[in-house]
Order: structure tokens, then sequence, then C-alpha cells
């Protein structure tokens, strides 16, 4: 089968596209099919060796496919011909057949098409656990996202409206960045430079509720004095590089959280947690409240490029791999 391979640690420009082969049915996983690979942050970490998982040399990267199932174990909720997304872990996803435990499998509705599948589960599920789980995102409230035309950022800006949110607020880096907000259904929309200000004007002084930020760096002093009274910042990467730190007097004057939102942690030492966020996640997609957008889509042969369009921060939303 085709796969993408890993074998030297000198980022994105150096994976290959090879020949290897199909994993072995072993009667207890869900062979797939795969049509679309997702590409995630972590992704281009991982062709550098720098994210804390490392698997030997060479692997597979690819965290999250859609396809349709070959074969599952009996008494697995599956069968062949199934329609599914899946979460492989971080590695082995961008292959033409993937082998995954029925646990991280799940059925998708009718409404959303298998490229669109390929790029749901890791930034939805993520920015699900991070809304209701770490930041008991309440009716009415506002939420401001960094980054907020990347893959987490339009996940915020479509599932906060859904789960309760009265206002999102966008901050993106360019006019281009902008308009993809807006279309992911950013209520506001602001620019970087002086984010800090327009916030404040936007909000009548008061700040808002919650901030989500996927991207870290100097920003993060402003965003939590850009929170409201018990307002909470929701720390979920750091794709601008900087791991910035925390004057903690800062949030004793205005009662404020930061917040940590380690998705895969949780859900890794909580059997059935998944499902459970699938569970209320999928009937949701399946009845249009929330959209499922198309994403930026690449052949697999061009994976080099896509996995570095998330090192660079050129992404707009969603980007996946095609396979079949």
């Amino acid at each position: 089968m085709r796969a993408v391979h890993i074998t030297k640690l000198d980022g994105p420009d150096s994976v290959e596209i090879v020949e290897v082969d199909e994993p072995a049915d072993d009667g207890k996983s869900v062979l797939i099919d795969v049509h679309a690979a997702g590409v995630a942050f972590p992704d281009a970490l991982l062709t550098r060796g720098l994210y804390q998982y490392k698997p030997a040399l060479p692997f597979v990267p690819g965290s999250e496919i859609a396809g349709i199932v070959r074969s599952a174990p009996e008494g697995s909720g599956f069968t062949a011909g199934d329609r599914v997304a899946a979460l492989t872990g971080l590695s082995d996803g961008m292959a033409s057949v993937a082998a995954v435990s029925p646990e991280t499998v799940f059925a998708l509705p009718d409404t959303v098409s298998l490229t669109a599948g390929a790029g749901l589960l890791f930034n939805d599920l993520t920015v699900h656990f991070a809304l209701r789980e770490r930041g008991r995102l309440a009716e009415g409230e506002t939420v401001l996202v960094h980054g907020a035309a990347g893959g987490i950022g339009t996940s915020v800006l479509r599932m906060a409206p859904v789960l309760g949110a009265a206002r999102v607020i966008a901050v993106v880096s360019s006019d281009a960045k902008a308009e993809t907000a807006r279309a992911a259904g950013a209520t506001d929309v602001v620019l970087v430079d002086g984010w800090k200000d327009a916030v404040k004007e936007l909000t009548g002084g008061k700040g808002v509720d919650i901030v989500v930020d996927p991207v870290g760096g100097d920003r993060f002093t402003d965003s939590i004095r850009s929170l409201a009274p018990s307002g909470r910042i929701l720390v979920i990467g750091f794709t601008g590089g900087e791991i910035p730190t925390v004057k903690v007097n800062r949030l004793l004057l205005n009662n404020v959280d930061v917040v940590g939102v380690g998705w895969g942690a949780w859900w890794m030492s909580r059997p059935g947690y998944l499902k459970q966020q699938w569970a209320e996640v999928e009937p949701l997609l399946a009845s249009g409240k929330l959209t499922a957008p198309e994403p930026s889509v690449s052949p697999l042969e061009k994976a080099g490029e896509a996995i570095a369009s998330l090192e660079n921060r050129t992404a707009a939303g969603k980007v996946v791999l095609t396979l079949g």
C-alpha cells in the first residue's frame, strides 16, 4: 500500500511516499480503506523529532482518517462498508489501509463527506473537550480564539455558538484569514496588530469570558488582560513556537483562570470518554446544527507541502491528504 514515510528528522521536506505492507488483520482491529487522512500540527513536530511522542524511524505519520470499513471484529458495532472516521494515535494514518481499535472508530453521518470526516475528530473533539469540560462554557458567554483561521480556530468558531456562546471573536494575522474566520462563523474579526485594544472596544471594556489559545507566544499576557472577571484562558498548544510563562499575580486581579487542555491525556485515562463525546457531537453534525466544512485537500504525493503548511502557518482551516 502507499504511505507517507519519515526516515529522517529533517522536517516536512524530507517525507517520502513509499510502498509498504498492509497491516495484518489481527481479529481485534477495524481494518479501514483510507480515503483521506488529516494533517495536524504534531505531524510537523514529528518530522523534526520535536514532539513528546518519538516513534522509532522509519514511521508513518498521521493521527486521523476517514474511509470505508473493510472488516471489523464481531461485537465492535461496525461492518464492512460502513463510512467511518477514526483516530489512529499519532502515527499510521497517512497510508492506504489502517488497523484501528474499535474504541477510536466513529460512524460518520451521511451529512459529512469522507474528506471532511478526515478533518473532524482531532479538532472538534479537542474543542468540545476544551469548551465543555475545561472551559465550562455557559450560555450567553463571549469566546475569543487566537489562530482563528487554523484547524482548531475554525472548529471553535463553528462549535462555540452551538454549545451556547453568544459571541465568538476571531483573532487572525491577515485579511485572507479574516475571510476564512468569517466563513466559519465568527461574530467579530480582529487583526493581530492591536487586537487587545480592538477587543476591549468590542466588549465595552468588559473583556471576554473565554480565550482559546492554540498559539501561545508573546500575546499570552494580553490574553489574560483581556479576560472578564472569572474569565478562563484555555491553553491548547504553542504553534507560535514560544511557550509563555504566567505571572500568577495577574490571576488574582480579576479572579481569572489559566486552564490546561490536554485532550489526549484526558481520554486515554478515561475509557469510553471519546464515545461519550461522539454521542453528543454526531447528532449535531447529522442535523446540520454543526457544519462539517470541506477542508483544504492535497493528494498524498504532496504530503510534505501539506505538513509544512502547518509548520509555517500558511494553512487555512483543516488540511487533509486524499488516498482514494
